[in-house]
């Protein structure tokens, strides 16, 4: 059962930032506008929620969940995405969200192989409910596509990334 005593410091900044650029990596991918970035940040927000009351849910999940609920857990992930993200592109944003994940990704399957899976699955997850959360295309998000041709295809980078299948 891993959690957060697994990993160094900057191993567990890693695993932090991990889950907020599973959705970034999609919102960069096809931006929404404002109102869909909200509805798209939401979607985060209640994966997160969904894994802390989710009985089954992985300790090393629940360990990143529990450090997200604290200043410091929350400073961390943000002072790793400034420091990663400053002054990129969206194109860029998106492929350096994915190439933390695929980091992440060896990480986990390293360090807690018992966990790995299962966190990866999430991270996935939560890169699809973000790219679900709003329609893409057609009047204020009322119509359109549920997921955009861009979100498709970095879903499939994604799961790429991770190891994972499509």
């Amino acid at each position: 059962m891993a959690d957060k005593s697994n990993f160094t410091p900057d191993e567990w900044k890693l695993i932090l930032e991990s889950v907020t650029m599973a959705g970034i990596a999609v919102s960069a991918a096809d931006p929404s506008g404002l109102w869909g970035l909200l509805k798209e940040s939401f979607a985060e927000g209640t994966a997160l929620m969904t894994a802390k009351t989710d009985p089954t849910t992985k300790p090393l999940i629940k360990a990143v969940v529990a450090d997200f609920e604290t200043s410091q857990g929350r400073g961390v992930a943000r002072d790793g995405l400034k420091e990663k993200l400053a002054g990129l592109k969206p194109a860029e944003i998106t492929a350096k969200c994915i190439e933390t994940l695929g980091q992440a990704g060896m990480l986990v399957d390293a360090k807690a192989p018992d966990d790995a899976e299962a966190f990866k699955g999430w991270l996935r997850q939560i890169s699809q409910h973000v790219a679900e959360a709003s329609r893409e295309g057609g009047f204020f998000g009322t119509s359109g596509a549920p997921v955009s041709d861009k979100e498709k295809a970095t879903l499939q980078q994604i799961s790429s990334a991770l190891k994972l299948a499509a």
